[in-house]
């Protein structure tokens, strides 16, 4: 099976989010720290379906996966 690597941009146009560079660095300011124990899928400011997507991307290892679990480092980073 072949893999795609996706980029943040990708996920935040595949979440329905505005993508570019300056967009991604706004929102991930405006939202982190998330709190230890959040789950990214968690995080009160996704919707359902873009929290169910974020959850089955890491939990099935999908083509996703890597590009969400980097937007999790981000998001529980400090400021």
């Amino acid at each position: 099976m072949e893999h795609t690597q996706h980029d943040l941009s990708h996920l935040f146009a595949q979440l329905g989010r505005p993508n570019g560079a300056a967009e991604i660095a706004s929102f991930i300011a405006a939202h982190r720290p998330l709190p230890g124990g959040t789950e990214l899928h968690d995080a009160a400011f996704w919707s359902s379906s873009q929290a169910l997507f974020l959850c089955e991307a890491i939990g099935d290892d999908a083509d996703w996966a890597q590009v969400a679990e980097r937007l999790n480092g981000e998001l529980h980073a400090e400021k």
